[in-house]
């Protein structure tokens, strides 16, 4: 479990409940206060269960006393009428949560199927998936832990953790070599990636021994030049990785990874989310 992506995670949990429970649960007062119930999740689609710690801290913060039994862990793949998990406790805390708790296991098990997919179609190759942080605001960590869940692998978390020169940057500084050279003189303890757009930049940022090359849009032939390029650059000694970015689908994800790149971005893992078909249902 990628414990750093779960660091906001009750603050996260917390907003989520304001926003839906606000000043109280009117319609839960339907049910006696005392009354106790038992209620199970059920899948209504084959998917990648993904989202049980934000589930777990929905009803620890609704009702500690709620009991919540799993029997899938995240990660596991379920079919079309399986338990996910049950839960025990006051049947107003677990009308009260319902809806939350199923907002993210239904959302993140959405981006860990779709992440599954798409690993899966790259198998037997040396590319990996990667998401981007093109994620649903304030929904960030949770979406990058999704896709960690569905075999993916987390690009920066946000703006801090990593230099990645992109076009703009690029012709505000004059030239790539320009901007690479800005990148380096602040010194900062991060890693150095770039964006290419020709194969003339990216020859500049392999002279630069960047940690990552990000090739954007480049058709079949230009791609497999970069890829050459990249390859001879760490032939001779250079660290530097290439990236496609920009306009991978399932359709040709498995052409694109058989031209040797080392990672493939795909914004659509947390920007286009589908949510998984769950229910819940008193017992």
């Amino acid at each position: 479990m990628p414990a750093h992506l779960l660091s906001d995670l009750p603050l996260t949990v917390t907003r989520a409940l304001a926003e839906d429970v606000g000043s109280g649960d009117v319609t839960a007062r339907l049910v006696p206060a005392g009354q106790q119930g038992e209620a199970k999740v059920i899948a209504r689609e084959s998917a990648i269960i993904c989202g049980q710690p934000w589930v777990d801290e929905v009803f620890r913060q609704l009702d500690p006393n709620v009991k919540v039994t799993w029997q899938v862990a995240d990660g596991a793949r379920v079919e079309d009428g399986q338990i996910l998990f049950t839960l025990q406790g006051a049947s107003r805390s677990l009308l009260t949560g319902e809806r939350t708790a199923l907002n993210f296991l239904q959302a993140l098990s959405g981006t860990a199927t779709e992440t599954a997919r798409y690993v899966e179609a790259v198998r037997g190759t040396a590319a990996r998936i990667v998401d981007t942080r093109k994620t649903l605001p304030g929904l960030r960590n949770a979406q990058k832990y999704a896709v960690t869940v569905g075999g993916g692998v987390n690009h920066r978390i946000g703006l801090y953790d990593g230099i990645l020169v992109k076009e703009n940057h690029i012709a505000a500084a004059g030239g790539i070599e320009q901007a690479i050279a800005q990148a380096r003189a602040l010194g900062a303890a991060v890693p150095l990636m770039t964006e290419a757009e020709t194969l003339d930049e990216v020859r500049a940022a392999l002279r630069a021994d960047v940690d990552l090359l990000l090739v954007d849009d480049f058709d079949g032939e230009r791609l497999r030049e970069a890829v050459r390029l990249t390859r001879d650059h760490r032939a001779g000694g250079g660290r530097t990785l290439i990236e496609y970015s920009g306009g991978a689908t399932l359709a040709r994800i498995r052409e694109l990874a058989e031209s040797g790149v080392d990672r493939i971005s795909i914004g659509s893992l947390t920007k286009h989310v589908r949510a998984v078909d769950l229910s819940m249902r008193f017992v």
